[in-house]
């Protein structure tokens, strides 16, 4: 489909999804995010769904101002993907194993590595602009700098909630290696921090929702930002490529035979804020639960734990700001999805799959999740689909 138009305050906004199949807490959200003054276009994907502070799968293009919660609180999360030269043939029929060595290679949940982990620890990993990288640490919000010791030993870590790591097949029987996390809890401090600073700014006191603060141009509150933002999404992108290498490792390890090989990986933000130009006009375009999709460019765009993921190639549809799904996207909330599902129906619901099926993981039961499939047909003017992705393997937190 192409997308809808529905009326805003200071500009339409665009749906890729039929408006009435939307939360109306989700749309009360979006028709806030229209009133903001500084607001160019708002787009709106076919994942949306309600989020704190601001809408899931929503792209806000504003000129001279950011909002932080529409980055949300877990700043540059996003997704990494491989193809290797694996096929499903080679994978043994038991997968525990495999689950097992990823899980004791890359902590999950709140865990941390003992020992930090460099990129110089991996061949083949760059290193350029590490250490120069660590350095912009002196420069973050005084309020986190404590945290710096605990940010080291989290980088190449997964975290909990929609986070996962994955071996996946593809149709053509070629194995993928598959991950989706952030920047851990410093990108979350950081965030809260700052939002809690625009939230006090004169200039938001008037807003018809205390969560939309923004910061202008031209101001240190918008600077400081700015630096700590950039070094969120750095961090975030640091941490899935040392967590791939980590799990390129296990499976050259526990595929010594096959000697595999891997190709270019493909990585993509979708919680961040990017300058970009549209109409004439340079705009800060933040993407919360969105990839970019310029015209040839790769991303990924995720199911849920038993459905699989599309690996799509972007169109470049400027009237989407150039931007795409990041998932199917929650159909409930996860406290709603406890009191639905039951540990039987998580069995029933990811049989096939090595994978958690505690209680500790219903809350990302498929059922909880759109389809997959109806959200990438919703967006067929903004991607093209590359490869179909199905998960044999699934670590979650």
């Amino acid at each position: 489909m192409s997308y809808v138009e529905i009326p805003g305050a200071q500009v339409p906004i665009r749906m890729w999804t039929d408006p009435a199949t939307v939360e109306d807490v989700a749309l009360q959200q979006l028709r806030n995010v229209a009133t903001l003054p500084w607001i160019k276009g708002l787009a709106v994907m076919p994942d949306v769904h309600y989020g704190k502070g601001a809408t899931v799968g929503s792209v806000i293009a504003m000129r001279d101002a950011v909002c932080p919660a529409a980055v949300g609180v877990d700043i540059g999360c996003g997704m990494s993907a491989v193809r290797t030269s694996l096929t499903a043939n080679d994978l043994p029929g038991d997968l525990s194993r495999l689950r097992s060595k990823i899980e004791q290679a890359i902590p999950v949940g709140r865990g941390m590595h003992a020992e930090p982990v460099e990129p110089g620890d991996f061949h083949g990993l760059a290193t350029a602009g590490w250490g120069e990288f660590w350095g912009r640490f002196d420069g973050v919000a005084d309020a986190v700098k404590f945290r710096q010791e605990r940010a080291h030993q989290q980088i190449g870590t997964l975290g909990s909630g929609n986070h996962f790591v994955e071996v996946c097949t593809d149709t053509t029987g070629s194995v993928w290696l598959m991950l989706h996390s952030g920047s851990r809890n410093i990108g979350k401090e950081l965030a809260e921090h700052h939002i809690g600073v625009a939230q006090k700014l004169p200039h938001n006191q008037g807003l018809v929702d205390r969560d939309l603060a923004v910061f202008v141009a031209d101001t240190p509150q918008m600077a400081a930002y700015e630096h700590d933002l950039y070094w969120a999404q750095e961090y975030a992108r640091y941490n899935r490529s040392i967590m791939m290498a980590l799990l390129k490792d296990v499976v050259r390890k526990e595929f010594k035979k096959a000697r595999v090989t891997f190709e270019p990986e493909v990585s993509c933000h979708h919680n961040y804020v990017s300058r970009e130009r549209y109409e004439g006009m340079d705009l800060l375009v933040t993407r919360k639960g969105a990839i970019s999709a310029r015209a040839g460019e790769y991303g990924i765009i995720p199911g849920s734990m038993g459905t699989g993921s599309y690996i799509v190639k972007g169109l470049g549809n400027e009237k989407s700001f150039n931007s795409a799904s990041h998932g199917a996207g929650r159909r409930m909330s996860r406290n709603a999805a406890k009191r639905r599902f039951s540990t039987k129906d998580l069995e029933d619901q990811t049989r096939g799959v090595e994978c958690r099926k505690d209680s500790g993981v219903v809350d990302e039961i498929p059922g909880a999740y759109k389809s997959i499939d109806q959200v990438i047909d919703q967006q067929q003017d903004l991607v093209e689909v590359v490869a179909k992705l199905k998960q044999v393997v699934c670590v979650k937190g």
